[in-house]
């Protein structure tokens, strides 16, 4: 599996199933704001006050209610594949929702660290609740009889699953025309493949500095 994070998808499975995400806090982002917004303007204390702030716990509750529901049901859901073993990234989330560091002049004046644009992404990640999710998979597989085994994924993005050739070489790529096989590549089920053949045991260990001989040999 393929943790993916772009648009609606939140997983991609080496099978070339899509699972859709819920994204419920930036589903609800604009309704919060809205009523969080009429909330401060009401006078402290008063009744209107109070009934708005009754109706912003009544939204974050039903968000809580979502984020803790969306894990079962979509482990679920690959668990009744049947499948024996689920390998997915090994994702460090606290390296990914981490703030950027300060960053200072000589004369003290703080300089772009880009954590505007970061923090979009931060927030992204915490809302999927990745970490959470895969806890939930491996409960649910073991009582199924089944094994979550957690995969480094260095270069499972990059490489072409069936020719060993990097061609998504950054996150733009999303898709991938394969003239010599008619073929269109998507991205991210590719992903999700080198991580099932990483997880057997058939991908390349890479280890720096990158040697495009490595992928000239066939590793099967």
């Amino acid at each position: 599996m393929d943790a993916v994070l772009h648009e609606d998808v939140y997983l991609a499975t080496s099978s070339g199933e899509k699972l859709p995400s819920l994204k419920p806090l930036r589903k609800n982002q604009a309704k919060l704001d809205r009523i969080s917004t009429k909330r401060n303007k009401r006078k402290r204390n008063s009744q209107a006050r109070r009934k708005l702030a009754k109706k912003e716990a009544k939204q974050h509750q039903k968000i809580a209610l979502s984020s803790q529901n969306f894990p079962y049901k979509t482990a679920d859901k690959l668990v009744w594949s049947a499948a024996k073993f689920f390998f997915h990234e090994d994702l460090k989330l606290k390296g990914l929702t981490k703030r950027n560091k300060v960053k200072q002049d000589d004369d003290g004046t703080y300089l772009p660290n880009g954590q505007s644009a970061f923090s979009g992404l931060n927030k992204s990640w915490l809302d999927a609740a990745f970490g959470q999710f895969f806890k939930t998979l491996e409960y649910i597989a073991e009582k199924a009889g089944s094994a979550v085994i957690p995969q480094k994924p260095a270069y499972t993005s990059m490489v072409l699953g069936y020719r060993n050739e990097i061609i998504f070489t950054d996150c733009g790529i999303r898709d991938y025309w394969d003239e010599q096989n008619s073929l269109m590549v998507d991205r991210d089920i590719n992903a999700a493949i080198n991580l099932k053949r990483l997880g057997l045991n058939i991908f390349p260990r890479i280890k720096l500095p990158l040697r495009a001989s490595i992928f000239s040999r066939n590793y099967g």
